[in-house]
């Protein structure tokens, strides 16, 4: 790789203070590409670490990213492209011809290559596997084998294995000679001649250990090994649970296919807890990247059921109607009850969603939960119907409007609390996940009851029905 012009302040300020692409650096970069000037924009992107190219590349108009890497030709590092959106890693591929991509793939770790050949059509998958050599194009075909999201899509196939009659000082000189093992690992695995786990060691108990003693004398029982079938947010919950940096991964008899390492599960982590906070909103997988079409259709069929559910509690009002005539103050009143409702449960939820994912709420602690919301929903509610009764009563120069909506508030602030913990539960019980369709409910429970507790108590006390 060509040496990086250091003397160029530019090179190595890519971010500025509150941590965005520099657009100074983003016009230097641009000054390269306007001229054609391979040599200068390789020497400037050298540097960069593949999370910086990465934001530099969605920084960057769709154009501007294809011509950057059809510049920047074999000195690109495709492993930026695990670093953004899928929308632009897909925009940048396709710009790529597949003969291109198999000969950048051999350069990444394997988990990196899956990640990017995963979302290809299949027919381009198999020209690109095709052209990588014969164990290469095996580790990454048994790789996508595996299910979407799984711990085997995520694992390295890179890992360092022994059997166990081997001394401390033949493993390392294995380690030292052999050109082909991963550059960076944090325990050695031990296997039988079937490749079967039967243990591990850490690499502070190889450097502690005189040379001629065996491994299996010295290896730890593997009491975390991580099924490749088994979904990528429990093996992240395991990694938290035990403090793993990383674990083995085993097929369905128990052969060592993989590992799995903790910046793998970090990413595991980040992607999931920005799922579930999207679901939560009703917009799918969208990205920034998206186009305005693809972003229109995600958020379509949630807004259409948001429209029923408002459709719905419309008709609570409507059965009001003449109350509502005859009493203009509840019109303007009614909305305060709702959304106050809508934003005690939507608080609520989300905890009890989150709490959910990360396996907090069980049946064990299950009934506590849901009697603690009840109470700070009966709290909440008694606190802001005494704030809003007072200032109804004011605004209105009635006593009897701040008792009414008072009551109301207390109603529906309990009903929030109840809705808020109890839909996302029966949801995941029911094996629907909680994340997508629980906003909807909630809201529909907090309107509803918000519209139909207030005008009903206040038909019922004006003597209007």
């Amino acid at each position: 790789m060509a040496a990086p012009v250091v003397d160029d302040p530019l090179v190595n300020a890519v971010y500025d203070e509150e941590g965005y692409v520099r657009a100074d650096f983003l016009a230097y970069l641009a000054g390269f590409m306007e001229a054609g000037d391979a040599q200068g924009l390789r020497e400037a992107i050298a540097p960069l670490h593949a999370s910086e190219l990465g934001d530099v590349l969605e920084a960057l108009e769709p154009e501007d990213r294809k011509h950057l890497v059809e510049l920047a030709g074999a000195e690109f590092d495709m492993a930026a492209l695990t670093e953004v959106d899928e929308a632009v890693r897909l925009g940048v591929i396709e710009a790529l011809p597949n003969a291109r991509i198999a000969e950048a793939v051999q350069d990444l770790n394997s988990d990196d290559a899956v990640y990017i050949l995963e979302d290809l059509e299949e027919a381009d998958q198999e020209e690109i596997l095709s052209a990588l050599p014969f164990e290469e194009r095996l580790r990454l075909r048994r790789s996508l084998d595996y299910p979407e999201e799984s711990a085997g899509r995520r694992m390295a196939t890179e890992f360092i294995a022994v059997p166990p009659f081997w001394s401390v000082g033949q493993t390392i000189d294995y380690m030292r000679e052999d050109q082909n093992l991963p550059d960076r690992f944090h325990e050695i695995f031990v296997v039988s001649p079937h490749f079967e786990l039967l243990g591990s060691v850490a690499l502070d108990q190889i450097l502690r250990t005189g040379r001629k003693a065996s491994i299996e004398s010295i290896m730890g029982e593997t009491r975390h090994s991580i099924p490749a079938e088994m979904d990528q947010e429990e093996a992240a919950r395991l990694f938290e649970q035990y403090d793993l940096l990383s674990a083995a991964v085993v097929d369905d008899a128990k052969r060592l296919v993989g590992v799995l390492t903790i910046d793998d599960v970090v990413d595991v982590i980040h992607e999931e807890a920005d799922e579930d906070i999207k679901r939560l909103a009703g917009v799918g997988d969208e990205e920034l990247s998206d186009t305005v079409w693809q972003i229109a259709q995600g958020r379509f069929l949630w807004l259409f059921i948001n429209l029923i559910t408002a459709v719905l509690a419309s008709l609570v009002i409507g059965l009001f109607d003449a109350t509502i005539q005859q009493m203009v103050a509840l019109a303007v009143l009614m909305p305060i009850v709702a959304s106050m409702g809508g934003n005690a449960g939507t608080q609520t939820m989300t905890v009890a969603v989150r709490a959910l994912a990360t396996r907090d709420i069980d049946t064990h602690n299950a009934r506590r939960i849901v009697m603690r919301e009840l109470l700070v929903g009966i709290f909440n509610g008694l606190v802001f119907a005494v704030i809003i009764g007072i200032v109804a009563a004011l605004w209105f120069s009635s006593n009897q409007l701040g008792v009414i909506i008072a009551a109301a508030m207390v109603f529906n602030m309990i009903a929030a609390a109840l809705a808020g913990i109890l839909i996302p539960i029966v949801l995941n019980l029911m094996k629907i996940d909680p994340a997508i369709a629980s906003s909807v409910f909630v809201t529909t429970v907090t309107d509803v009851v918000g519209f139909f507790a207030f005008l009903g108590l206040a038909a019922w006390w004006f003597g209007l029905m």
